[in-house]
């Protein structure tokens, strides 16, 4: 078996390892954000569990962190009161980022973990199977549920070599964006091996697997070998190690070979993360702003050699320069040998240990403004100026950049090297554990708001088509996340104004005044975030279905979670027979659902047939019948 086969058949506990078919794995580990998190904990609540059953469970506040109300705050003071009091470890403000406190801290070779946050498989650099998976999700993992999921794909990705050149991880997982574009994983675990992998360090290695999310993939692993046990031992968690490669008879569905000695720097360029091209193409243009850190680039090894690139010089003029070193225990190394001094007195402004810039949180660029980011999403209007230009790059280029003023390409510069330290400072102060407390009462302000749950499904539905969009409509766009909007996450009445606002601003009140309708789509709709909200708002507005040509994962996930219909065209030619405004009827639904695998929707303005494919387990479509996974559970409650 491979490295994906051997961690799901020791998980099994449902289904066959058949691909295409739906199977069931027992989860290890859960994490939440504050961004998701709070909603995961009300609907974790409402199934009236007394304690989580997984192994751990980390609630980590590193999203919503700009408390320019009270909103943030009482979101924070509740997921700290709901997790302590349910036996959750809490990361407190401050603490880092869910992805790469999680890599230092608790990740495990061969465990299995689930978070409400898309990028996740961060830790499958650490040889675990790692998946981003709605709220709901994880809601029913921390109670002990299966997570579901249809069997994918394991996609060899072959490392020959060792990257030279000043290239960098980052520059690899651009590069298998650029051969399968963001669309290219869906449905696929990508697996990396070869000898190229064993010169790569596991934060190198978390790094690639994290922006395996913007491939669309179910996840991405990287073995266990001698290289996750040095950092493990230097992490002093030493007895966390187990050796996990794959078989050397080991198959594959698919293959793809990277040369790393061939590598040179790359940039995705905007507005997608697959939109990527040499960074030596790109050194006439001019840069107002470089931000360096998210959970894709803010480990130790990143901050140092960004560190080393600054030391002794001064950014360009025209540059506004941001750090965020990924964890605190990032944060005070830096701050003990030195480096902070030299990113300081180059002129780099400092951030918190938190997602910050990324999800648009402050640091906003200016009108028509180039940025250089080493994050993992440029999508348009992501970073809070719709006029912006984002590139994604890796530290070293993001560095040298800072100190020109335009696109520099670091392989034109002297090799950059660092030494990953024996020993990391270990000091895990901000991290509550359950045990340390007793009697919790559970906090809540008056931003919590009680979440839509959807009925069972309508025998007919009928209602207006309220939106036609294009191809790649992420959760970005369906529900835009920025420092406005980020402090109503637990408020979806507030936050149902906003849906589809960068698509169309009058989305949210044609779906109020029509009671409801349906979504059109094109192809890859719902990319990006695991955000649950994209499913719940419209919920909350009273879509019924939405018709594309394509489905992300976890947002087909999320929406089927919630009751509302994913339906996919037989024939993709037939989104274009739809416009705004035609009214849409399916007779029968449930019906039809139980029948097969298609779903007939007639266009009663154009009188034309659609035929649809809605292909589901029974299990799943007993779920949608119901109206989602709580009605369901509800349901045989009452039963």
């Amino acid at each position: 078996m491979n490295v994906t086969q051997k961690i799901l058949s020791a998980h099994l506990v449902y289904g066959e390892m058949k691909t295409g078919s739906e199977i069931g794995i027992k989860i290890d580990q859960t994490l939440t954000q504050d961004s998701t998190g709070t909603m995961a904990y009300l609907q974790f609540e409402s199934m009236g569990m007394k304690k989580v059953q997984t192994e751990l469970s980390v609630a980590y506040i590193d999203h919503n962190t700009l408390q320019s109300g009270f909103e943030n705050a009482d979101d924070h003071a509740y997921i700290q009161s709901v997790a302590l009091k349910h036996g959750i470890r809490v990361s407190k403000p401050g603490n880092g980022i869910c992805h790469q406190v999680h890599l230092e801290r608790f990740s495990r070779p061969g465990k299995t973990l689930i978070g409400s946050d898309s990028h996740t498989p961060t830790c499958g650099g650490m040889g675990m199977l790692a998946i981003g998976a709605g709220g709901l999700d994880v809601a029913l993992a921390m109670g002990g549920a299966p997570l579901y999921i249809t069997m994918p794909e394991v996609v060899k990705v072959e490392l020959k070599g060792k990257l030279s050149h000043n290239a960098a991880a980052k520059d690899v997982i651009l590069e298998v964006l650029r051969l399968l574009s963001v669309k290219g994983g869906v449905g696929k675990v990508m697996e990396y091996c070869g000898e190229g992998v064993k010169s790569l360090s596991v934060p190198e290695r978390a790094t690639i697997a994290n922006m395996g999310a913007e491939l669309g993939a179910t996840t991405s692993v990287f073995p266990s070998d001698e290289v996750t046990h040095a950092f493990l031992k230097a992490q002093q968690r030493e007895s966390d190690y187990v050796p996990l490669c794959a078989d050397p008879d080991a198959q594959y569905d698919a293959c793809v070979t990277i040369n790393l000695n061939a590598l040179r720097p790359l940039a995705a360029c905007p507005h997608s993360p697959d939109n990527v091209k040499p960074v030596s193409e790109l050194k006439h243009i001019c840069v107002d702003q470089v931000c360096i850190g998210s959970c894709t680039n803010s480990s130790y090894a990143d901050m140092m050699k960004v560190a080393a690139i600054l030391k002794g010089k001064t950014i360009a003029p025209s540059v506004s320069l941001t750090v965020s070193p990924g964890s605190r225990q990032v944060f005070a190394m830096l701050a003990r040998n030195g480096a902070l001094a030299d990113m300081i007195a180059a002129g780099a402004r400092v951030l918190e240990c938190a997602c910050g810039p990324c999800i648009g949180m402050g640091q906003s660029p200016k009108t028509d403004a180039v940025s250089v980011r080493t994050f993992n999403r440029n999508f348009y209007a992501r970073s809070g100026t719709a006029s912006a230009n984002v590139y994604l790059v890796s530290p070293e280029t993001a560095a040298f950049t800072a100190l020109t003023g335009t696109f520099a390409n670091p392989a034109e510069y002297p090799q950059v090297s660092i030494q990953m330290p024996e020993r990391f400072e270990i000091n895990d102060n901000l991290i509550l554990r359950p045990e340390s407390f007793q009697n919790i009462e559970v906090v809540r302000g008056p931003n919590i708001q009680p979440f839509p749950r959807a009925k069972a499904l309508q025998k007919e539905m009928r209602g207006k088509t309220l939106i036609v969009c294009e191809d790649n409509i992420t959760t970005d766009h369906i529900m835009p996340s920025n420092a406005k909007l980020l402090p109503y996450r637990s408020n979806i009445p507030y936050l149902s104004d906003y849906c589809l606002a960068p698509v169309d601003p009058d989305f949210s009140r044609k779906a109020k005044e029509n009671g409801g309708g349906f979504i059109v789509a094109g192809a890859n709709y719902g990319q990006g975030s695991s955000r649950e909200h994209a499913a719940l708002v419209p919920l909350y507005l009273g879509i019924k279905a939405v018709l594309a040509v394509s489905f992300a994962r976890i947002h087909k996930s999320n929406l089927i979670n919630n009751g509302i219909l994913p339906l996919e065209f037989v024939n993709p030619a037939d989104k274009e027979n739809v416009r705004a405004g035609d009214e849409l009827y399916i007779a029968d639904a449930c019906a039809q659902i139980r029948a097969g695998d298609t779903v007939t929707v007639k266009n009663e303005t154009s009188g034309k047939t659609i035929q649809t494919v809605l292909s589901l387990s029974d299990r799943l479509k007993d779920v949608l019948c119901a109206g989602g996974v709580l009605a369901q559970i509800a349901a045989e409650a009452q039963k």
